[in-house]
C-alpha cells in the first residue's frame, strides 16, 4: 500500500456504521479494555449480542470498560469480564477451557496486541510479543476452532456462519524478515537477545500473523468443501487508528509520533467499524485481508504473496504447530 493510497484510506473513505444484528449471538473480543476492542465490544452491544465476553489481562480496567458499555448502550448483563493474559499458555488454556462450555460461540475477535521495543522472554522462553501477538493468539484460536465449528452445526439458521477475525496491519510489509531462513527456526531466531532488532518487532509479529492466518486457512480448505466454510476466517486492517500501542515512544520520536496520529489517525470507532466488517462478513470473505471494512487483496505484500513467502508460511506454521502440540497435546487436531 502506497502513502497515498494510506492517505485517502485514512482521511477520505469512511466505514460504514454496522447495522447487522448480533442478535442470539455470543462474542469473544481479546484486548476489549480499551482502544479498538472496546468500541468493537460496544458496536456489539447494541447490535443485541447475546452475550460479549471481555478477554482482559486487567480485571479492574474490564469491569470498567464493562459499565461503560452497558451505560452507553442500554444493555445491563449484555458483558462478561474473563481474565485472559496472552504471555502466560496457562491463562490461554483456562480461558479457553471456560470457554468450551459455552452453550455457542458465533465470533472470536482477536485483538489483542503488544508493541515493545524492550527485549524479554515470557512464558516457554519466546520473546514476549511473539508470544502475545503469535504464540497465543493461535493457541486460543485453534483451542476454540472446534467451538465455533460446532456452533455452525448446532445453529443452522445462523445468517453467516461463525467467525474467527485476527486484527493485522498494513505495517506487515515493513520488514525485510530474514529469520524465515535461519536454520534455528524462525521463533528461536526472533527470541535471542543478540541479534533482535526490536524496532521492527511489531511489524515483524503481524507479518508472522498473516502467514499463519492464511495458513490456518489453507489447511482448513484441505479438508472441507472449500466455498462452504464451517467457519470463516478472516484478517482485518483497520487502518492507523488512535491507540496506546506507541505509549513507549519518548521525545522527539513521541512528537513526531504523536503529530502524525493528530494529522492522518482515524479514531478508535471508526477502526471498530471495519472489524465489525470483518466478524460479520459473507463467505466471500474466508481467508480474506480486509481493508475499510472490504477484501483487498491488493493490500497483502508482496514478500507474502511470492513463492520465498510461501516457503516462510509452511515454515513457519510447521514451527508453531510444534509449540502448540508442546503447551496442549492435540491443540493441532482441532483442524480436523
Amino acid at each position: 500500500m502506497g502513502f497515498g493510497t494510506f492517505v485517502y484510506n485514512q482521511l477520505v473513505v469512511q466505514p460504514p456504521l454496522p447495522s447487522l444484528s448480533f442478535a442470539d449471538q455470543t462474542v469473544i473480543i481479546t484486548g476489549s479494555n480499551t482502544g479498538i476492542g472496546l468500541e468493537t465490544a460496544r458496536h456489539i452491544a447494541r447490535l443485541g449480542a447475546h452475550k460479549i465476553i471481555l478477554g482482559v489481562r486487567n480485571l479492574s480496567a474490564g469491569e470498567t470498560a464493562r459499565q461503560d458499555i452497558e451505560t452507553s448502550t442500554g444493555r445491563p448483563n449484555a458483558c462478561e469480564v474473563w481474565h485472559l493474559d496472552l504471555a502466560s499458555y496457562d491463562s490461554v488454556l483456562t480461558f479457553a477451557d471456560k470457554a468450551l462450555s459455552l452453550p455457542r460461540l458465533d465470533a472470536l475477535i482477536e485483538n489483542a496486541a503488544v508493541a515493545t521495543k524492550l527485549f524479554h522472554l515470557a512464558d516457554g522462553g519466546y520473546e514476549h510479543s511473539l508470544t502475545v501477538n503469535n504464540i497465543s493468539t493461535f493457541l486460543l484460536a485453534l483451542l476454540l476452532l472446534p467451538k465455533l465449528q460446532q456452533t455452525a452445526h448446532s445453529f443452522p439458521s445462523r445468517f453467516h456462519p461463525p467467525h474467527l477475525t485476527i486484527l493485522t496491519s498494513q505495517v506487515h510489509a515493513w520488514p525485510q524478515f530474514p529469520q524465515w531462513k535461519d536454520p534455528r527456526g524462525v521463533f528461536t531466531a526472533l527470541s535471542d537477545p543478540r541479534t533482535a532488532h526490536m524496532d521492527e518487532r511489531y511489524p515483524v509479529t503481524k507479518l508472522l500473523g498473516v502467514l499463519l492466518t492464511r495458513e490456518l486457512v489453507s489447511q482448513i480448505k484441505t479438508k472441507m468443501e472449500p466455498n462452504n466454510p464451517p467457519v470463516i476466517i478472516n484478517m482485518v486492517d483497520t487502518g492507523f487508528c488512535h491507540s496506546q500501542l506507541s505509549r513507549e515512544n519518548k521525545g522527539v520520536e513521541e512528537l513526531a509520533f504523536n503529530l502524525f496520529k493528530r494529522l492522518f489517525a482515524r479514531t478508535t470507532e471508526v477502526g471498530a467499524r471495519t472489524v465489525l466488517a470483518a466478524a460479520s462478513a459473507g463467505r466471500e470473505a474466508h481467508g480474506g485481508y480486509m481493508v475499510n471494512g472490504v477484501v483487498a487483496t491488493e493490500a497483502v505484500s508482496g514478500f507474502v504473496c511470492s513463492e520465498d513467502g510461501k516457503t516462510a508460511q509452511k515454515r513457519v506454521w510447521e514451527e508453531l504447530g510444534g509449540i502448540l502440540e508442546g503447551v496442549r497435546p492435540g491443540v493441532m487436531g482441532g483442524l480436523k
